[in-house]
């Protein structure tokens, strides 16, 4: 069912502690350079269980296959999980993914991340259950968001316990984040000319958030 959230303030990324579980998995190294545009360099359905993606549980959370799905529950406060798409080093991509929490608080943040460098530099695109998005990076460890001081409200996010269709689009200095379709975010930046891609999920102040993710694409823009 879906449920709305209350209303409530806006809120703030500054604050969180930026504790990371770094997991990876293994996949093809593409030829991105010599890919033409519109072709998928990598696609995950997630409906083999051997594919690669990372299968563990921890105090901090579970990372697993979930009924065709991905699934990744974070049980920490003020905690990150996220799972990496293979060795490859990506410039100008596209990234989508159809991401729905199945259950635990609202006030959560899951999404996608492009550009990867190491633990302490990548983008991010990130929404949650309760209608707010945030588009940043962390870099050298601090993370900030692209012209917003707090995540902030949007009425293309789908709230309570639905499915959202999330986009991000990493393509030279220029980030562009979608939800179902609708830009929310563009900026600007150079700091980070290319990286890995990938999925997070974190919490807030509540635990036990619990995201599944289907249908993840890697698409030459």
């Amino acid at each position: 069912m879906t449920l709305q959230p209350p209303t409530r303030r806006m809120k703030s990324l500054y604050a969180l502690l930026f504790c990371l579980l770094l997991v990876a998995c293994q996949t093809t190294v593409w030829q991105v350079a010599f890919a033409p545009p519109g072709q998928v360099l990598f696609k995950e359905d997630f409906s083999d269980p051997a594919s690669g993606w990372p299968r563990r549980e921890t105090e901090e959370g579970q990372m697993d296959y979930f009924g065709g799905a991905y699934r990744i529950i974070v049980r920490r406060a003020d905690y990150h999980l996220w799972a990496l798409a293979g060795a490859e080093q990506y410039t100008d991509i596209r990234l989508e993914v159809d991401a729905a929490p199945l259950s635990g608080p609202l006030e959560n943040r899951f999404g996608l991340l492009c550009r990867h460098r190491d633990p302490n530099n990548f983008y991010f695109f990130v929404i949650s259950a309760d209608g707010y998005y945030g588009l940043g990076k962390v870099k050298d460890g601090i993370p900030a968001l692209f012209g917003q001081e707090m995540m902030t409200a949007n009425p293309a996010i789908v709230r309570g316990f639905a499915a959202n269709h999330l986009r991000l689009d990493c393509v030279g200095d220029a980030l562009t984040a979608y939800v179902n379709g609708q830009p929310v975010a563009l900026a600007h930046d150079t700091d980070l000319p290319d990286g890995r891609a990938g999925l997070l999920a974190g919490t807030f102040h509540s635990v036990n958030v619990d995201v599944v993710f289907d249908n993840f694409q890697i698409i030459k823009p």
